[in-house]
């Protein structure tokens, strides 16, 4: 197992996180995902201990808080010293009754962050990520509540997940500012089948040097093959539950090229999936979820694949987006200056 520099922090992070949404679910959204259990999650935990990964990424909503419990208790059972893992979670969905149970506002936050600290009985969070942009709070008094956390010792560093690159550079800038606790992470949506983050965020990233965390890698389970072109199968995650939304006949054309080289490797799709990922500089840390200990140990088998640059090209071509305004004119009236600095590299 690798371990990467999240963003301009000096916290490195394995290269694949543990995701716990398959946490505690019953019967309801998150028991669409998953249902497991302390006894089956401690089995997952360990598996991704053992195998060098210690990163592991909860939200406050899955399952309603009772993932960031077994989380907690994970750690108690299986005797794992507090700095030897880095506990990720999030803040922002539904969480009470009332307008006021949800959000980014400062009472929201700060009021989640102890009861999240309580569940996961902890002392402090590592990466502590606002879940979604809300556009009834200002962003600074969101970055003031979450510097607040910083300088109280409740929470060590601070990211956000599902924002547009206009409000992640806006919030950078105003971070920069005030002198508050400084952005170090997005956490998004980016596989071979929805690349739609390399339009904005991934270069906004790029520039203000904030780490990716990669949700759903495997686009909902659509890219570990299993899904046919005739929408007949009846098994697997999407069934019931379908999301997150994909071109399905850019996505199948995607698994194709996957198939071929995953044959050629002697490994799954899936695993093509994740590795392909990993190649991608931006790209910090992939989270990865599972049910089962072999989907688990499956996924962290994709660290060990190495992909030509044969591989990444057609990959590319398979799943290259449409080119939209501005990025085509931009790449066109770049282009000179770019290769000029292409040629000055070693």
């Amino acid at each position: 197992m690798r371990y990467r520099q999240l963003g301009q922090s000096g916290l490195f992070v394995s290269e694949l996180c543990l995701g716990t949404m398959t946490f505690g679910g019953s019967q309801d959204m998150w028991g669409q995902i998953g249902q497991l259990q302390q006894d089956a999650a401690d089995g997952l935990v360990k598996t991704a201990l053992d195998a060098g990964i210690n990163f592991i990424d909860t939200a406050n909503v899955y399952a309603g808080g009772r993932s960031e419990e077994i989380v907690g208790q994970s750690l108690k059972n299986l005797g794992i010293m507090r700095d030897q893992v880095v506990i990720a979670t999030k803040v922002h969905g539904q969480m009470g009754e009332g307008p006021n149970a949800r959000g980014a506002s400062r009472g929201h936050i700060l009021d989640q962050a102890k009861a999240s600290l309580r569940r996961l009985q902890l002392d402090h969070i590592d990466l502590y990520q606002i879940h979604g942009f809300d556009p009834a709070t200002p962003i600074e008094e969101t970055l003031e509540a979450l510097d607040m956390l910083v300088r109280q010792g409740h929470v060590r560093y601070v990211g956000l997940s599902n924002w547009a690159a206009w409000q992640i550079v806006k919030a950078v800038g105003i971070s920069h500012a005030r002198q508050l606790a400084p952005i170090i992470s997005l956490q998004a949506y980016y596989t071979l089948a929805g690349r739609d983050l390399e339009r904005e965020v991934i270069p906004a990233l790029q520039s203000e040097n904030i780490g990716l965390m990669v949700w759903s890698p495997l686009a909902g389970g659509f890219l570990t093959g299993k899904y046919d072109r005739d929408g007949k199968t009846d098994e697997g995650r999407r069934v019931n539950f379908d999301f997150p939304p994909i071109d399905k006949a850019r996505a199948h054309d995607a698994v194709d090229g996957m198939r071929t080289i995953a044959k050629e490797k002697g490994c799954t799709i899936a695993q093509i999936a994740i590795a392909w990922l990993l190649h991608q500089r931006v790209v910090s840390s992939v989270i990865v979820g599972a049910k089962r200990v072999d989907q688990l140990e499956d996924n962290i088998g994709a660290a060990e694949i190495s992909l030509s640059s044969d591989d990444l090209a057609a990959l590319d071509a398979l799943t290259q987006m449409p080119a939209e305004y501005p990025g085509w004119m931009i790449a066109m009236q770049t282009e000179y200056r770019t290769n000029l600095l292409k040629d000055q590299r070693p």
